[in-house]
């Protein structure tokens, strides 16, 4: 496709929208959710212009980069066969990380900042001549960073209107490693259907290097690790209402996990991009749920700034 036949119709076609994979945005919101009901005060308007730059805009033009990359043809995150990879993918990656940024920039010069930082990381995660995602350790612990606790960062930060080193109290790290933890546990569990394919691409991918036993292990206690955290947390800054809150939204996600992984060691067949989205559904709603919760039970402190 020469330069002179590209145009936003041919660019944006229906093979390119799907691969955007703007529903798959849904499952990264728990962190963003996260970082604002810790936010205090909260200003609206450049809340919801990072939200709808980062969950429209810089998450869909990851996917799209990544699937460029990665010419992928078995099931990945969000779509189950996936139509064929052409060059319309990036540069259609490049409009919806400018059209972002461009957002990021009418909620001031740091949150752009902020955001080139994101941007750089999901790059630099597919790029091959970087590519984070085929090295085990360094994969996993950018992934977990970058859509963790960065990603708290990001969204507490634009929430507050808090741009400096005063922000990273022991407080604010703590809920970083949380973010971090939950994530990092998570993203193994992604890629456990996905070893053959990961195999042919030269990704030792975390989850590949455990194993489907392994992986499910790291991923609970990933989760537990987590949770105490939390409680830690919760304990600490607030009262045990919020853990509480965040225990019984929990509960689902657990109960599905052990089925699966149940599942999984008896019939490998389980294992599989079905049940991956199903966990994904299930652990991406009850925190979305659990986090608007405690946002709303710290709302009378944590007060409304138009």
């Amino acid at each position: 496709m020469s330069a002179g036949t590209l145009n936003l119709f041919n660019i944006f076609d229906r093979d390119t929208r799907i691969h955007l994979r703007i529903p798959f945005s849904y499952y990264l919101l728990p962190v963003y959710v996260f970082g604002l009901s810790q936010a205090s005060p909260i200003y609206v308007v450049d809340t919801l212009i990072v939200f709808v730059a980062l969950h429209l805009f810089i998450y869909p033009g990851s996917n799209i980069y990544n699937s460029y990359m990665d010419n992928d043809t078995g099931s990945i995150g969000g779509i189950k066969n996936p139509p064929p990879v052409t060059p319309r993918l990036y540069y259609a990656s490049i409009i919806f990380d400018l059209v972002g940024l461009a957002l990021c920039l009418l909620a001031g010069w740091q949150t752009l900042l902020l955001m080139l930082g994101y941007v750089g990381f999901s790059k630099g995660y597919s790029w091959h001549g970087i590519r984070f995602k085929k090295y085990t350790y360094g994969g996993w612990l950018s992934v977990a960073f970058f859509q963790g606790g960065y990603t708290f960062l990001l969204s507490n930060m634009s929430a507050e209107g808090l741009f400096s080193t005063g922000w990273f109290t022991p407080r604010n790290l703590e809920c970083m490693a949380i973010a971090s933890i939950l994530i990092g546990g998570s993203y193994p569990l992604t890629q456990v259907y996905q070893h053959k394919q990961d195999s042919e691409s030269g990704d030792m991918t975390i989850s590949r290097k455990l194993g489907v036993k392994g992986t499910f292990i790291f991923s609970g206690l990933s989760f537990f690790t987590g949770a105490m955290l939390l409680l830690h947390y919760f304990y600490t800054f607030y009262t045990l209402n919020q853990f509480y809150v965040f225990a019984a939204c929990l509960s689902p996600v657990i109960i599905y996990f052990n089925w699966w992984f149940i599942q999984s060691m008896k019939n490998a067949e389980q294992v599989n991009y079905e049940n991956t989205m199903m966990i994904n559904r299930i652990s991406a709603t009850c925190m979305i749920l659990c986090f608007s919760i405690i946002l709303y039970l710290n709302y009378a402190q944590a007060g409304l700034i138009w």
